[in-house]
């Protein structure tokens, strides 16, 4: 069972417990983004991902992202600073925010349009909180 799938196992199975430390992670980074999840956005516009990135803020179906393209738009650094917070390779962990990041963004997004203002990590452990990031 990968890291994901235990994380998603946790938080859809409502056995809570601490695992959601990929979902911490995936939070902290678009948090510790200039201008939070629109720079984010911006980043992967600017990385060439506009098309795939629009999907996932977008109301239809989220395009995949791969683990290459990630450290493409984020750098190997940051990756292996999420590698290192969650204790894994940084191939696991770009892998698993592949999986995860377009889902996150999608909930974060739920008309189809950037939040305005607000601590989006509150948001979104409020989300986990109520079920509603995976649910």
């Amino acid at each position: 069972m990968g890291l994901l799938d235990s994380v998603v196992g946790a938080l859809g199975g409502g056995q809570g417990g601490g695992n959601n430390g990929l979902v911490d992670v995936v939070m902290q980074l678009i948090n510790s983004q200039p201008g939070g999840l629109g720079g984010l956005v911006q980043s992967f516009q600017q990385g060439g991902l506009g098309e795939v990135v629009n999907s996932w803020v977008s109301t239809g179906q989220n395009l995949p992202v791969s683990a290459e393209q990630l450290q493409a738009v984020l750098g190997g650094g940051q990756l292996q600073n999420i590698a290192a917070q969650l204790g894994v390779s940084p191939e696991q962990a770009s892998g698993s925010l592949a999986e995860l990041l377009p889902q996150v963004v999608d909930k974060l997004t739920p008309g189809g349009q950037l939040p305005q203002g607000g601590d989006l990590l509150a948001q979104g452990m409020d989300m986990l909180k109520k079920g509603g990031l995976f649910g």
